[in-house]
């Protein structure tokens, strides 16, 4: 977890003309997570950057915290602080955690979206052995025996067949688009 914390006589974030927060004098922190931050750490910054005493007491000295003065804090995702530029001239990212890990589950227009980054992304290498291994089989059926056989003795690769000859073979997709629905095995002999 990084943090840049800058001392504030007032702090304003907007989007689209939209304020999304305000704040008076206080802190403004430009926070980004990591991908493997937890609630360990997320616990030390809050108690890191509510207990720096970075405002003057009476003698004008920097000893008082945020809490010892009750200020205000507006807390600005920043994944950007990961940025890593060690090679060529596009930063990379993949240090901050992907931003819909802090809200997966979202509601736009009254439709409940689940949404994650790309975690086979993140673990590219390990992704692709689990890829293959699972994709093999079909593949080397397909190439064997040809697509139709191939179809016709695996439920399982006839189950994703969508469009044959020109004819729609996955119930729900005939239902949404309003196709007349053919079953499969009828296309495959």
């Amino acid at each position: 977890m990084r943090a840049v914390v800058q001392r504030v006589s007032r702090a304003v974030v907007t989007s689209g003309g939209e304020i999304l927060g305000a704040i008076g004098p206080g802190l403004v922190v430009f926070l980004a997570i990591h991908g493997n931050d937890g609630p360990d750490e997320t616990q030390w910054m809050a108690d890191k950057v509510l207990g720096l005493r970075i405002f003057e007491d009476e003698d004008g000295k920097m000893n008082r915290s945020l809490l010892d003065i009750g200020r205000e804090i507006l807390i600005v995702s920043q994944f950007t602080l990961y940025g890593d530029c060690r090679k060529g001239r596009r930063p990379g990212f993949a240090a901050a955690a992907p931003p819909t890990h802090a809200e997966p589950v979202y509601m736009v227009d009254g439709v409940v979206h689940y949404c994650v980054a790309n975690m086979p992304g993140a673990v590219a290498r390990t992704s692709t052995f689990a890829l293959n291994n699972a994709t093999i089989g079909h593949a080397l059926a397909l190439a064997e025996k040809g697509w139709r056989q191939a179809l016709k003795d695996n439920p399982h690769l006839c189950n994703g067949l969508n469009v044959c000859q020109g004819q729609v073979t996955y119930e729900a997709v005939a239902h949404d688009l309003g196709y007349s629905f053919v079953e499969p095995a009828s296309l495959l002999s």
